[in-house]
């Protein structure tokens, strides 16, 4: 984390590449964050932002068996999270559980809750609704959308429904909205997709090509954003979705990914490739 000349940082001992904030945690300001190390067993730390907002430190670290490659906390229970892994040759999704008293064990285990085994493609996110408590998971492969219904309690989860995008459409993450529990956005190559739960069928859709990343306004309803690798962010009112109402200029090349900020409308954070010209290389 950077701010102004001075930054916040931890130090993981393998790579990662996703992070999640700890939605359910109204106490502290917490992350919890996988690695992604081919060759050792992989971890995921909880971390915790001080009272004074000057350091970033480690409230437990756990053991995870594969690559995690997607990560997301469950909204309403802190100790409760989803990844997505890789074995190295197929992809597999999990419901995790950290330990209630993980701060008294010498080596805490997560306890695996559920199994989001019904894939047979690469599984690219699981989504929770972002509005507060919900039985109801989606997990997204390249090629089709299953629904779950998870219960925690007797740790299962079980396929409601589930659709196919097509064979045209290779999907590659989306969106719940927060305003709609029987709705979701989903990102392909050359459109956004929108579902309805209800029926698990297509009601929608927005035709952009290379759309990478998609999130609804937490404050405003109908309200969409889109990164796009040629052109930037886009915001979308999906009463008439046609065209964007508005185009954020500032990214000139591939942008990755967009969130809206969930208490101040207006403020959104993204993510893009910075593009360098050497003049001289040495």
């Amino acid at each position: 984390m950077q701010g102004g000349s001075s930054g916040i940082g931890y130090g993981l001992k393998y790579q990662a590449r996703c992070i999640s904030d700890v939605k359910a945690d109204t106490d502290y300001t917490s992350f919890l964050t996988g690695t992604l190390s081919l060759k050792e067993e992989n971890e995921v730390h909880l971390l915790r932002l001080t009272s004074g907002g000057s350091e970033l430190i480690c409230e437990g670290l756990f053991s995870h068996p594969n690559e995690i490659w997607d990560l997301s906390s469950c909204p309403f229970d802190q100790r409760i999270f989803s990844t997505v892994f890789s074995t190295g040759e197929s992809f597999g999704a999990a419901i995790w559980q950290i330990p209630e008293l993980y701060g008294q064990l010498n080596s805490p285990q997560l306890e695996r809750v559920a199994s989001l085994d019904a894939h047979v493609g690469k599984i690219n996110c699981v989504l929770w609704w972002p509005s507060g408590r919900c039985d109801k998971l989606i997990s997204m492969d390249e090629q089709n959308i299953f629904l779950w219904s998870l219960d925690s309690s007797n740790k299962s989860a079980e396929v409601i429904s589930k659709d196919s995008a097509g064979m045209l459409h290779s999907l590659s993450g989306g969106a719940w909205d927060p305003h709609d529990v029987n709705a979701v956005a989903a990102t392909g190559e050359s459109s956004v997709q929108f579902w309805d739960l209800r029926t698990m069928k297509k009601v929608n859709s927005i035709e952009r090509a290379h759309v990478r990343g998609v999130d609804y306004n937490p404050k405003r309803e109908h309200i969409l954003i889109t990164a796009e690798d040629e052109s930037g962010i886009h915001v979308w009112d999906l009463r008439k979705a046609k065209t964007p109402v508005q185009e954020l200029p500032g990214h000139t090349h591939w942008t990755w990914a967009v969130k809206c900020n969930p208490e101040y409308d207006g403020l959104i954070l993204t993510c893009y490739v910075l593009a360098w010209k050497a003049e001289r290389m040495i």
